[in-house]
Formats: structure tokens, sequence, C-alpha cells
């Protein structure tokens, strides 16, 4: 089983998710990051295969958080997120590297790990994205080895990824399906209550 370092970056949580303003004040928006980073670092913990969770941020109350969930809380040095995640990257010690954003509201084990086997099946080097819901954003990068492909989130990441690897002459495999629920809008807030609704009826 391939040893795996994920990697998940938190900004400055102040003004966090400021496009939820109009449903949920800064308390709540507050509460509510912190609930998915927590909710984040256990599902990753909870994969096989999973070496460590790095938490890189500028913030020390994300950090403290990290801490007290079971990961490795990283002190962020430089601006931006993709420097940011070029130092979880030079700190991670597995022998492939998974991105998650702290945003995905609906994130189990069973997600990570299919990620995961679909890095095993594809082979090494190679890089797995998951598409967000609009197929424009990454909503997880596993990086077989870490150093296949620099991080390009921003935009068009999903696009700005693939082309990276075409360009390095990487496999490149796309895993829609899975993860595809990242909270930015209050849209996205009303279908993960929706979601979590229909998956406490089916439990």
């Amino acid at each position: 089983m391939h040893r795996t370092s994920v990697a998940i970056p938190v900004r400055a949580r102040e003004g966090a998710k400021s496009r939820l303003g109009a449903v949920l004040d800064a308390e709540e928006r507050h509460d509510l990051v912190e609930a998915m980073l927590r909710r984040t670092i256990a599902a990753a913990l909870d994969t096989p295969g999973v070496l460590e969770v790095i938490v890189v941020s500028p913030d020390p109350e994300a950090l403290a958080v990290a801490g007290e969930a079971g990961a490795s809380p990283l002190p962020q040095r430089s601006r931006g997120l993709n420097p940011a995640l070029q130092e979880a990257r030079a700190a991670a010690t597995g022998e492939r590297l998974l991105v998650l954003p702290g945003d995905l509201p609906t994130i189990t084990p069973a997600d990570i790990a299919a990620v995961l086997a679909a890095g095993d099946a594809a082979g090494s080097p190679s890089v797995v994205l998951v598409p967000d819901r609009h197929r424009r954003g990454t909503n997880a990068l596993l990086l077989d080895p870490p150093e296949a492909i620099d991080p390009a989130f921003g935009g068009d990441s999903r696009a700005g990824h693939a082309w990276l690897a075409e360009s390095a002459d990487i496999r490149f495999t796309e895993l829609p399906g899975v993860l595809e629920l990242d909270l930015d809008t209050p849209d996205d807030l009303l279908l993960a209550e929706a979601m979590r609704r229909e998956g406490a009826r089916v439990d």
C-alpha cells in the first residue's frame, strides 16, 4: 500500500467564506469552517494508507484546531494558496501527496479511499483529479510522486492541472462522482443540507 501524505491548506479564517454572508453571520461562518476542517482531518486519518495529515495555514487558530484533531500543523511562511501547498509538499514524507481543500462538507473516508484507489490503478507517475460540481475547480488532487506537477489552484484549476500533467507526459485521471461539493455560495449550502437530510434518511 502506498504511503500517502494529505495536505489541507487553510486560509486566514477572518472573513472566510464571505460569499455565505447573506445567509450566515461571521460567527456562523467561523464555526462552519472549523467543523469542515475537523471533518476533513478525521476522514483522512481514518483512511487506510494515509501516513500523515498536514494542515498548512497562516492562521494560528486553524493550526491549533489541526493539532487538536490529530493533524500536523504547519505555519505558512509564504503568501498564497499554491505556495502554501509547496510548503506542505516539502514537509511531507509520503510517497505521494493528496491535496484536499478544507471545505468539503460531505467528505468521508470512503471518498478519499476512492481517490487513492484511482491512483493505485494509474500507477506512478500520475495525477488524479476530482473536479467540483461545476467541472472547473479541483476538489482533490493526488500527485504521485508529490512533485509530479506543481499545484495550480485558482480560476479554472481543473484545466490547469490537466494541462500541466499533459505537458509533463504524466498519466492524468479524472474521477467525477465523489467530493464534487464544496461550500462557497448559499446554493452550495442548501445542496449540502439536502444531501445531509438524504443521507440521514438512507441511514
